[in-house]
């Protein structure tokens, strides 16, 4: 089974896929060479490189796989990536001052997934540590730490109901958002200034709670449903995503708020430092 993934390195994304049963990352080429090179083309760069690489007979080109990867526009593109130890390789052929520091990154990044393997709460104390630096509150903290959890159990029943990760993942949450929010998750992006970064590390913990409340929901009516064609889950999505929308609704009547803002993490985090310093 493959987990997709985005890490940072020094605050830029780097795309990664891990594979349960190999227990190795599958990492993007492109997003490794925009990184050490600072390139505006690093799919140029890339296609310069791997040419190169051809022409002096290295077996390395040759075993480069391709995975898809969501890309900025938010769709699915098959894209060259290369295991740990093909990277370390790839790195001797890219001059960087961030060759060393990166490749420390990647044996850090290789040895931590298979320590919370072993033990899954180091996993959790590390995101812990990841929101915490980023300044998030501890509040919502905790709601982020549930939402990852209600996801990881609709995924789950995804695949067990034969849905396939990537596009169809991608086709059902945005039915489940459009329910809840009267956005599609492009649109729902659009509205918080937000291009590459992460939906739901921008939302409020109002919205965290609605949009958990819409994949629980979702969740139970497909385990009792239990939907044979991608079709059916679609409906179900729906049903899932309008129950929270109706819960919205509600509550904006009762408090004459919007709750769907354009309120992004920057925001959130300046008025929890402005709350603090009064």
């Amino acid at each position: 089974m493959a987990e997709a993934n985005i890490k940072l390195f020094e605050n830029k994304k780097v795309r990664s896929v891990w594979d349960a049963e190999a227990e190795k990352w599958y990492i993007s080429i492109v997003d490794v060479i925009e990184v050490l090179t600072e390139s505006h083309r690093p799919r140029k760069y890339w296609d310069d490189l791997k040419r190169k690489l051809q022409a002096e007979g290295s077996e390395l080109s040759e075993k480069i796989g391709q995975l898809k990867m969501q890309s900025a526009d938010g769709k699915f593109y098959k894209t060259d990536v290369a295991d740990v130890e093909q990277l370390f390789r790839l790195i001797q052929s890219i001059p960087s001052p961030k060759a060393e520091p990166f490749k420390l990154w990647l044996s850090q990044l290789a040895r931590e997934r298979l320590e919370e393997i072993d033990d899954p709460e180091q996993g959790i104390e590390r995101l812990m540590e990841y929101y915490h630096r980023k300044g998030y509150s501890e509040n919502w903290i905790n709601q982020r730490l549930k939402s990852i959890e209600v996801r990881k159990e609709l995924t789950d029943e995804w695949e067990r109901r034969g849905i396939t990760k990537g596009q169809e993942f991608a086709v059902l949450t945005d039915v489940i958002t459009q329910g809840w929010s009267g956005m599609t998750t492009k649109q729902y992006k659009q509205h918080k200034g937000l291009k590459t970064e992460s939906l739901r590390d921008n939302m409020t913990n109002l919205e965290l709670v609605l949009n958990m409340l819409a994949e629980a929901t979702t969740t139970e009516i497909s385990k009792e449903k239990q939907p044979e064609t991608f079709g059916q889950s679609r409906e179900i999505a729906r049903q899932g995503g309008e129950v929270a929308g109706n819960t919205r609704k509600e509550i904006e009547a009762k408090t004459g708020k919007k709750i769907v803002s354009s309120t992004n993490a920057k925001a959130i985090k300046h008025n929890q430092t402005k709350k603090i310093n009064q």
